[in-house]
């Protein structure tokens, strides 16, 4: 990736970059929280939620865990002062895709096929991303990807189950799916 570097590559990447950082990754998911809720979908804001949270408590404490230095600083045109294993920009994107494509696919529209490939792809760019500025290795995004993956699909079994189990007993409240 390092010679592949120009100024202007740079500057885009930046840009993308931090659109997987924890700040943006937290707006999304109030944001998307906070519709469902008021759609009445309490059990997918749960699972957003919960998701995510524990997403970025279970990635904190693997780096901690793995402990694994970042690139070096010479190539390295980010500052980061968490280890390297796995990329939590990698893996938050990862799980916030998963979980709102879970919502999406629940639901209807013509749209939904396209905003889909556009959350897989700015998962992607964001990995990428991390790779061409040095901030991880490319198995630091891999890892992250395929544990946000396995997270995210860990709480759409969940949640689905639980509902699942509510209806049949006739507890559900939640309104229909639109």
């Amino acid at each position: 990736m390092v010679s592949l570097r120009t100024p202007w590559i740079t500057d885009v990447v930046t840009v993308v970059t931090h659109f997987g950082d924890t700040i943006v990754a937290t707006a999304i998911t109030v944001a998307v929280v906070l519709t469902l809720m008021r759609r009445g979908r309490a059990l997918d804001a749960v699972m957003v939620g919960g998701a995510m949270a524990s997403g970025f408590l279970l990635m904190s404490g693997l780096k901690l865990v793995f402990g694994r230095e970042r690139p070096p600083v010479p190539v390295r045109l980010v500052e980061e002062i968490t280890h390297s294993f796995p990329s939590g920009h990698a893996m938050m994107s990862a799980i916030l895709v998963c979980v709102v494509g879970a919502v999406l696919a629940r639901g209807s529209g013509r749209l939904r096929p396209i905003v889909v490939a556009g959350l897989a792809l700015w998962t992607i760019a964001i990995g990428l991303s991390r790779v061409y500025l040095a901030a991880h290795w490319f198995t630091d995004v891999l890892a992250g990807w395929a544990l946000g993956i396995v997270w995210a699909a860990v709480w759409i079994v969940g949640t689905a189950r639980y509902g699942r189990s509510r209806d049949a007993s006739g507890e559900s409240d939640e309104k229909a799916t639109p």
